[in-house]
C-alpha cells in the first residue's frame, strides 16, 4: 500500500501540525444504560478504504489531546476511532480523578474486555460511512490505554494485532494469554516507575509460556508518558522526542507487516 510507506514522516514530527485538515467525526454508543462518546479521525483526500486504528487514549479519557494523536496516528494511511472506556459522563480534570476512573476499570478486567469489545463493534460498523476497511483493524493504546488492548487481546478478540505505548503490563489471570489471537508489539520505557521491571518480566514469561507472537521494545532513557507532549514530571512521566519517533516508526513497520 503506497500510502503507508509516507505516514512514518508524520510520527517523526509529533509536535507539528498535519499536513492536512482532518475529517472527525463523533461517534455516539451505548453499552448497556451507560452512554458514551468516541472520535472517528482520517484524511478525507482518499477515495480507498483504508485500515483502521482503535485508539485508546491514555487515563485521561476522551481528551481534545487524545484526538490531536488519533489525528498524527491516522496521517493518510489510516481511520483511527478514539474510544470512550469512561461513559461520557466520566471526564477527569486531574490526576487523581484520572486515577479513579482508570482504577474502577483496572479492578474489573471483564467490564474492561466488554467496553472495548463494544466499542470495536462500533467502530466496524461505521465502515460505509467512512473510508474503513473492517476487516482490517489493528488497536493501539497509551499508558492505562495499553493495558486495555493487551487485555482486548488477552480476551481471544480477532485482531491482526495490538500496540501498546508505555502501557501497564500486569492482569489478573497470566493463563488468558493462550486466548490471545493477534500479534503483539509493546513499547515500553526502560526506565518506567510505573511498569516496574518485575512486571516485565512477568509478561514475558506469560507471552513466552502461551506460545504468543510477540515483541517487546524497551527504550533506554524513557520512562512512561513517553509519546504524550503535555508530559513533564521528570523521572516519572516525560516527553521523549527521539524515543517517540523511534516508537512509531516500529509502530508503522508493525503496521505494514499485518496489513499485507
Amino acid at each position: 500500500m503506497k500510502s503507508l510507506a509516507c505516514t512514518p514522516l508524520l510520527f517523526l514530527a509529533l509536535t507539528l501540525s498535519a499536513w492536512a485538515e482532518p475529517i472527525t467525526k463523533t461517534v455516539p454508543y451505548a453499552i448497556g444504560d451507560t452512554q458514551f462518546e468516541g472520535t472517528i479521525v482520517y484524511q478525507g483526500d482518499s477515495s480507498q478504504n483504508k485500515p483502521g486504528v482503535l485508539m485508546v487514549p491514555n487515563w485521561m479519557g476522551p481528551t481534545a489531546q487524545s484526538v490531536e494523536k488519533a489525528a498524527r496516528v491516522a496521517g493518510d494511511g489510516y481511520v483511527v476511532f478514539m474510544i470512550d472506556m469512561y461513559g461520557k459522563e466520566i471526564r477527569p480534570t486531574n490526576r487523581a480523578e484520572a486515577a479513579a476512573a482508570a482504577g474502577s476499570l483496572r479492578a474489573d478486567r471483564r467490564l474492561m474486555r466488554e467496553r472495548v469489545n463494544a466499542a470495536l463493534e462500533v467502530f466496524k460498523e461505521q465502515a460505509g460511512d467512512v473510508p474503513l476497511d473492517p476487516s482490517r483493524i489493528a488497536a493501539i493504546g497509551f499508558c492505562f490505554g495499553g493495558g486495555v488492548v493487551l487485555e482486548l487481546a488477552r480476551g481471544g478478540t480477532e485482531l491482526p494485532g495490538v500496540v501498546s505505548f508505555h502501557g501497564n503490563l500486569d492482569t489478573p489471570d497470566p493463563a488468558d494469554a493462550r486466548r490471545i489471537k493477534a500479534k503483539i508489539l509493546v513499547l515500553h520505557g526502560a526506565n518506567d516507575p510505573a511498569v516496574p521491571d518485575e512486571q516485565v518480566q512477568t509478561f514475558i514469561l506469560e507471552m513466552r509460556d502461551a506460545g504468543v507472537d510477540w515483541q517487546l521494545i524497551h527504550y533506554g532513557g524513557a520512562v512512561h508518558s513517553f509519546t504524550d507532549p503535555h508530559a513533564d514530571t521528570p523521572g516519572r512521566n516525560e516527553y521523549h522526542p527521539l524515543v517517540a519517533q523511534r516508537a512509531f516508526i516500529a509502530m508503522e513497520a508493525f503496521f505494514r507487516e499485518i496489513f499485507e
